[in-house]
């Protein structure tokens, strides 16, 4: 028997013993649960291990950094005796808190917390899943849940629909961006969370969900009856040409069970409307998903047989290589891949492979850094539960781990808050490669170590300033666009945010009384409570009388400064209101993304491209 199984045994008997001695004792005897819920649950976990390849996984799901690291308390080397010694420990403490505690204890919560416990001194992505954790980890991996289709929220008050999903029974039925839903099932959703309200709406196919809808220019509540079905949440956001190019862009925003199939076709239709020439793959934002559809993906672009990824952990088991194992759809032609900060672990190794391989140029932020291996083990009988648990880290193929250092534990390590105070002072990857360690791609290329992986191309973070986050976060720029399309249903994809739309957006943002805090406000606010505490305020007022006229001039400053955003913004809401998805990227992100343009101006630019996919070490220029 390996170390791991014995390791396992040992965890699954200190549970059982510690459930036997509550069992058995006290006051208080616990119930064992054989109910539906539990059985049920317990089969989805035996069969999705089946249906997850190898078990494996690379995501960024169940990140906990409220959580903090325990206290190392042992100090004793880590033999089968101390093990035991231990879980009698564990059984102590466990009896005499179900049995003396001044209040009924829950035996169900107190095993539980017992080994939460015991994950909290290991990565923050090993966790033990139940119901809910495991069917959002499964809709992330299967890509389909059943329900209604639309992306919702909750806003003043209510639930909102932000967007309905294209072919799904609340796109056919006419339901629209802006619509409030008042009542769900006869029950209203005031004050209603949105978990809550997606808990009323999805349900088995074939059954039917009623809605009384509040839209926007029309006086009485519009009711809906709306059938549920299977609705499939596709990887391949979209994907077309940019207008009189041969080069093409694909969005992924997931990698779940059909990746490699959405992305074949994509890429296939593309191939067969013109000759591709170059290629635009976004992967910003994308958190990962399955390993065997990051494989899956590197394929279509990295010669047969080529090494893709390898895992390497504790036990020598844990050590295993990928492999690309088809001929590619696209072994030739300019490939440049967009990430960012959020870009992680399957999208981490597929960039990764890509650079390595010396295929295509990696061009934006240094990415996530997450580069941990999870397998799940259920943990049998009726208890409904499985843990997920960290085994082995991902190698890509210069030697380089995926991992980030210090993001392999819970916030709290020194490494991790050397890492935030770098952030907080706008120290990118790129500005210390000096501390890391040097790789080279298969061309001889120079990559660096220490986690995550740094472009090839560094495209500078955009940054909102406070009027621009703040209006986004108040959802002024989805109102509005909202309120305009309903006076306007004359707009055209074409719609431009001309000036005197620009002063309506003002005067309905003051309408809404929208107000935020410039730093100066900030400061000024500070120096009030301090003149306050110190009974000043004759001494102060006619400064702070000015500089609260500063404030207003400031955020006068700040609109104008703003202009541009402001424009862009609200030619993107309207444009994803009267023409979904496809118009949005076809009208904002292919022709006004910054880091998009500049992808296009370096697959258009020969000099340009070979220069880095050759390893020229001068920074380049576009």
């Amino acid at each position: 028997m390996t170390q791991l199984k014995r390791f396992s045994l040992q965890v699954v008997a200190l549970a059982v013993f510690g459930f036997g001695l509550i069992w058995m004792s006290g006051n208080s005897v616990a119930v064992q649960s054989t109910d539906a819920e539990a059985n049920n649950l317990y089969v989805k976990l035996q069969t999705g291990m089946a249906q997850i390849h190898d078990g494996l996984r690379a995501d960024t799901l169940n990140i906990d950094a409220s959580e903090k690291p325990g206290a190392d308390i042992s100090g004793e080397p880590d033999t089968r005796e101390t093990i035991f010694k231990n879980i009698k420990l564990f059984n102590s403490m466990a009896y005499h808190i179900k049995n003396r505690y001044m209040e009924e204890i829950d035996a169900k919560d107190l095993i539980h917390a017992g080994i939460r416990g015991m994950l909290e001194n290991l990565d923050p992505f090993s966790v033990l899943m139940e119901e809910k954790s495991y069917d959002r980890l499964m809709e992330s991996t299967h890509g389909k849940y059943e329900g209604l289709g639309m992306q919702i929220d909750s806003r003043d008050d209510h639930i909102r629909i932000i967007s309905p999903i294209e072919g799904t029974p609340a796109y056919r039925k006419g339901l629209q961006a802006g619509d409030v839903i008042w009542e769900i099932n006869e029950q209203s959703t005031l004050n209603m969370n949105t978990q809550e309200a997606a808990n009323l709406m999805r349900g088995t196919a074939g059954t039917s969900v009623d809605l009384k809808i509040k839209r926007t220019g029309v006086a009485d509540l519009l009711e809906y009856e709306v059938e549920r079905a299977v609705i499939e949440l596709k990887s391949v956001n979209y994907y077309g040409y940019f207008p009189g190019t041969n080069i093409g862009y694909v969005r992924l925003s997931r990698f779940a069970e059909e990746t490699g199939n959405e992305l074949n076709e994509a890429i296939t239709d593309l191939k067969s409307q013109k000759d591709l020439e170059g290629l635009i793959f976004d992967l910003r934002s994308n958190g990962g998903g399955l390993l065997h559809q990051a494989i899956e993906t590197a394929n279509l672009f990295l010669e047969k047989e080529k090494l893709v990824v390898y895992t390497r952990g504790r036990m020598p088991e844990s050590e295993r290589r990928y492999y690309s194992e088809h001929e590619p759809l696209m072994p030739e032609g300019k490939l440049v891949i967009l990430v960012d900060e959020g870009t992680a672990s399957a999208s981490e190794i597929v960039s990764g492979a890509i650079q390595d391989w010396d295929r295509g140029i990696i061009m934006g932020e240094g990415t996530y850094g997450k580069g941990l291996v999870q397998q799940l083990f259920p943990a049998g009988g009726d208890h409904g539960v499985a843990l997920k648990l960290t085994t082995a880290k991902y190698y890509i193929p210069s030697g380089r781990c995926i991992q980030r250092p210090e993001r392999d534990y819970k916030h709290g390590s020194e490494a991790e808050a050397k890492a935030d105070a770098e952030e907080e002072e706008g120290i990118s990857d790129s500005m210390i490669v000096s501390d890391k360690e040097v790789f080279f791609t298969n061309g001889g290329r120079t990559v660096y170590g220490g986690g995550g992986i740094l472009p090839d191309f560094d495209i500078e973070r955009d940054r909102w300033y406070p009027i621009e986050m703040n209006l986004e976060r108040q959802s002024m720029f989805f109102d509005f666009a909202v309120k305009y399309s309903v006076a306007h249903p004359e707009i055209d994809e074409n719609f431009v945010v001309t000036d005197e739309i620009l002063d309506e957006f003002k005067i309905f943002i003051e309408e809404k009384d929208f107000d935020y805090k410039t730093a100066l406000e900030v400061s000024l606010d500070k120096m009030k409570e301090i003149v306050e505490d110190e009974d000043k305020q004759d001494l102060f007022t006619p400064s702070m009388d000015k500089l609260t006229s500063l404030v207003a001039q400031e955020k006068e400053n700040d609109f104008k400064f703003s202009t541009d955003y402001f424009k862009r913004s609200i030619k993107r809401e309207v444009i994803s209101k009267l023409y979904g998805q496809r118009g949005m990227y076809e009208q904002i992100i292919l022709k006004t993304d910054p880091a998009v343009k500049q992808a296009l101006e370096l697959i258009r630019s020969d000099k340009e491209y070979t220069r880095i996919i050759e390893g020229d070490e001068s920074t380049a220029e576009l």
